[in-house]
C-alpha cells in the first residue's frame, strides 16, 4: 500500500522541525552585533567627513560646494540599483559573504582616498568615496537580518537598534573629528597634511575592522535563537523565490505605506545632514568646529532615542512611535509586516526610498537655500516630516513575526511513536 502525503505536507514537516528544534542563545552574538555595528560606524563616518567640513574641501580640491555635497550623495546614488544583487547575495550566500565584502571594500575605499591629497586628485578621492558607498550597499540591509539570525524574540529589537547605533555614531564622529582634524587653513599643504592625518586613522581602523570580521563574524549561531527563525531555517530552498518575495513585498499595503514614510523621515535626515555645515557656515563663517558640534547633538539625541525604542519595543511590541529612532524601528516594523519574507530584501527596499527621497530632498533643499535662504530649506524638510507623521498613522501594525513565535509556541505535537496523524496548527502568515 503506497503512502500519499497530503497537499501542504512540506509545510507540515517544517511546521513540526521547527517546533521541535532546539531553540538556544549564542554568547558569541553580543561580539558579531558589536562588530557589525563597528564596520558600519567606519562608513557612515567616511560619508559625512567631506559634507561636515564642506568648505575646507571645496577650498583645497578648488571644487563647487555643490561637487563636494555629491560626495554625500554618491552613497544614496549606488544603493539604488545595487540594492537587489547584493539583497539577492545575502539570501544565495548569507550574511559572512556579506560582512567580509562590506568590511573588505570600506577598507579598500579608505586606502584609495590616501591617493588624494593634492588639489588636482579629487577624481581619486571621488573614486574612493564610491567605493566606500559601495560598501554601503553590503551594510544598511544588515541589521534587520543579524538581528533575526543571531538573538532571541524578546531582545530582537534591541539588537536591530544597536546594529544601527553604529551607523548613527559614526555620523556622529563624522560631524565632530573632521573640524577639529582639519582646521580651515589657507595654505594647501598644510591642509593636506591635516587631511591626511584624518585619511590615515581612517585607513588603519577600517582595515583592522575587516581582520576582526575574517576572525569573529560567522554565518549564524549553531541553534537558531528564536522559534520564528526555527522555522524559516527548517523550510526547504526549493520553496523560496526571490523574485515571488519582492513581489510579495510590493503587494503588502501596509509594508508600502511604510516604505514611504521611512524614505520621508530618513531623507529629510539625509539632507539636513548633508547641508548641515553649509547652513551654519552661512551665518557664522569660521565656525566649523561649532558645526559638528551641533551634528554631534542632533545625532547623539537620535541615538537615545533609537535604543530606547528598541528596549521599548522588545517589551511592548508597539511600533508606531514617530520620528526619535526611526531607523532601527522601521527596520523591525518591516521585518514584522513582513515575516518570513527576507529580512534584508525589506530592509533594503526601506533604504532604496530613503535614498531617493535623500537626493531628491538634498538637491531641493540646497536650491531652495541658494535663492530663498534656510529657514526655505528648512520649512521645505518640515513639509515633509509632517507628512510622513501623518502617513504612519494609517499603517495598520500587522506583526506577523511576534505572532509566528505565539502560534509555534502553542503547536503540540504527538509522540513519534503515536500512530494517529499529527495535528499542528498553523498560522496564516
Amino acid at each position: 500500500m503506497v503512502h500519499q502525503e497530503p497537499a501542504g505536507a512540506p509545510g507540515l514537516v517544517a511546521a513540526a522541525a521547527a517546533t521541535t528544534a532546539e531553540v538556544r542563545l549564542s554568547r558569541r552574538r553580543w561580539a558579531v552585533v558589536l562588530l557589525f555595528s563597528s564596520y558600519s560606524l567606519c562608513n557612515a563616518f567616511q560619508w559625512i567627513q567631506y559634507g561636515s567640513i564642506n568648505n575646507v574641501f571645496v577650498h583645497f580640491y578648488g571644487v563647487s560646494a555643490f561637487a563636494i555635497d555629491w560626495l554625500s550623495m554618491t552613497y544614496m546614488v549606488t544603493y539604488i540599483p545595487l540594492l537587489f544583487p547584493v539583497a539577492w547575495l545575502l539570501d544565495k550566500r548569507g550574511l559572512r559573504f556579506i560582512a567580509l565584502a562590506g568590511s573588505a571594500l570600506n577598507a579598500l575605499g579608505a586606502w584609495v582616498k590616501l591617493g588624494s591629497l593634492k588639489p588636482h586628485l579629487f577624481p581619486i578621492t571621488v573614486l574612493g568615496q564610491v567605493i566606500c558607498s559601495l560598501a554601503q550597499v553590503f551594510i544598511l540591509g544588515m541589521p534587520s537580518r543579524i538581528a533575526s539570525v543571531w538573538f532571541g524574540s524578546r531582545e530582537v529589537s534591541t539588537a536591530c537598534s544597536i546594529a544601527v547605533f553604529g551607523n548613527q555614531l559614526g555620523i556622529a564622529v563624522g560631524f565632530l573629528v573632521p573640524p577639529v582634524l582639519v582646521p580651515s587653513v589657507e595654505d594647501v599643504e598644510k591642509l593636506a597634511y591635516h587631511i591626511s592625518i584624518m585619511f590615515f586613522m581612517t585607513a588603519g581602523v577600517a582595515t583592522a575592522l575587516f581582520v576582526l570580521v575574517i576572525i569573529v563574524f560567522k554565518e549564524k549561531p549553531p541553534h537558531p535563537p528564536s522559534r520564528a527563525q526555527a522555522l524559516i531555517q527548517s523550510r526547504p530552498t526549493e520553496e523560496y523565490s526571490y523574485m515571488q518575495s519582492i513581489l510579495s513585498l510590493l503587494r503588502n499595503v501596509n509594508f508600502l505605506l511604510l516604505m514611504i514614510t521611512y524614505g520621508l523621515n530618513a531623507g529629510c535626515f539625509y539632507a539636513l545632514s548633508t547641508l548641515l555645515s553649509r547652513m551654519v557656515i552661512h551665518h557664522y563663517p569660521g565656525e566649523e568646529v561649532n558645526a559638528g558640534r551641533i551634528g554631534l547633538t542632533i545625532i547623539l539625541s537620535g541615538m537615545v532615542g533609537a535604543l530606547i525604542s528598541g528596549i521599548c519595543l522588545d517589551r511592548t511590541k508597539t511600533y508606531k512611535f514617530f520620528m526619535t529612532g526611526y531607523l532601527p524601528l522601521g527596520f523591525e516594523f518591516a521585518a514584522e509586516l513582513t515575516y518570513p519574507e527576507s529580512e534584508g530584501t525589506s530592509s533594503g527596499l526601506l533604504n532604496v526610498s530613503a535614498q531617493i527621497f535623500g537626493i531628491a530632498f538634498t538637491i531641493g533643499q540646497g536650491q531652495i537655500m541658494d535663492r530663498f535662504g534656510t529657514k526655505a530649506g528648512n520649512l521645505f524638510l518640515c513639509s515633509f516630516l509632517f507628512l510622513g507623521t501623518v502617513m504612519t498613522a494609517f499603517i495598520k501594525a500587522d506583526l506577523r513575526r511576534q505572532q509566528a513565535n505565539l502560534d509555534n509556541e502553542q503547536t503540540k505535537v504527538m509522540p513519534e511513536a503515536c500512530t494517529d496523524p499529527i495535528v499542528l496548527e498553523e498560522s496564516k502568515l
